[in-house]
């Protein structure tokens, strides 16, 4: 009996010692804030108690652009985007909750309802009339819930590999966003995230692997571990998203564009023709060769898809 408490008792030292070992701490909020929130970055509240981390650029006049950036992403994945438009655009980006800079809601609610409230809050906060609002991923998906809850302030929905769609098939998956729904390994994510899991899952994530760089690695992996946000992104895992249904999506009348990646398994192409298929006055653009972050991995032809149907959308919004 002795021994075997001295052998379960020297296991448990051991797992005390492998787990502080490869346990990995939280990002530094100061250092962050000075790696990624520098000028044009604003930090602004929203009341609830939650303050955003913002960038607002270009032109006042016209009509806005807001963007909403994907599951474990930031508004730097936009940046391709901005550096393209907003010599003539006003563009709008913030880190959700429980993302980026932004980090953990104060109420703890990842619904797909508390994300679209907060766009209304970014929204009258700002002052925004009627604006464009643009979604990848879980953004896409965020932001046909808040254009089905606000269809006279949205001019014009556009959605880059959306969420929101039902399952159709079977996709090959992501490994981090796998662990993170998995019951035990989202907890143990929160506290072991090597960097190495991070690259894996960028690049299952994206067809155009240029875009996988040292610096784009660095910036998943210290935002993921900004205070608060590892604990986000379980209990945003562990809430249920339903899909957007054909009655609800046929009484959509704001003028969409849908931008795919063909090449997209994480969420496939079809999800994209379904969306297509039940939007009225939507637009349907495919870019071969590319996964699941066109505006990263194909900046110029899915910013040029955008600006062709801007210069037709914008003198009807007037």
């Amino acid at each position: 009996m002795r021994k075997t408490a001295k052998v379960l008792g020297l296991l448990a030292v051991l797992l005390v010692g492998t787990f502080l070992l490869l346990r990995t701490p939280d990002s530094d909020p100061a250092a962050m804030r000075a790696k990624y929130g520098a000028a044009p970055s604003q930090f602004i509240d929203i009341g609830g108690g939650e303050r955003i981390h913002l960038r607002d650029e270009g032109p006042r006049d016209g009509l806005p652009i807001v963007l909403l950036h994907g599951s474990n992403a930031d508004l730097h994945t936009w940046q391709p985007w901005v550096d393209r438009l907003k010599a003539t655009h006003r563009i709008i980006r913030f880190d959700q909750r429980g993302h980026g800079l932004t980090g953990p809601a104060p109420d703890g609610d990842y619904s797909r309802r508390a994300f679209a409230d907060d766009v209304e809050r970014v929204a009258n906060t700002l002052n925004l009339r009627r604006f464009v609002l643009a979604g990848n991923s879980m953004g896409g998906g965020i932001a046909l819930e808040y254009a089905l809850a606000h269809p006279g302030r949205v001019a014009g929905l556009v959605l880059v590999d959306a969420a929101g769609a039902p399952r159709l098939r079977e996709v090959k998956g992501n490994i981090g966003f796998t662990l993170a729904r998995t019951p035990g390994f989202s907890w143990l994510m929160g506290q072991i995230t090597p960097r190495s899991l991070i690259e894996r899952s960028l690049r299952q994530t994206v067809s155009n692997q240029s875009v996988v760089t040292d610096a784009a690695v660095d910036r998943y992996w210290e935002l993921l571990r900004y205070p608060g946000n590892r604990q986000a992104t379980a209990a945003r895992f562990a809430t249920a998203q339903e899909a957007f249904s054909p009655a609800a999506l046929d009484r959509l009348k704001v003028p969409t564009l849908i931008i795919w990646g063909q090449e997209d398994g994480l969420i496939p192409v079809a999800s994209g023709r379904w969306l297509a298929q039940h939007i009225p006055s939507s637009r349907f653009e495919v870019l071969p060769g590319i996964g699941h972050i066109p505006m990263e991995e194909a900046p110029d032809a899915s910013a040029r898809l955008l600006i062709d149907w801007l210069a037709r959308l914008e003198p009807a919004a007037d």
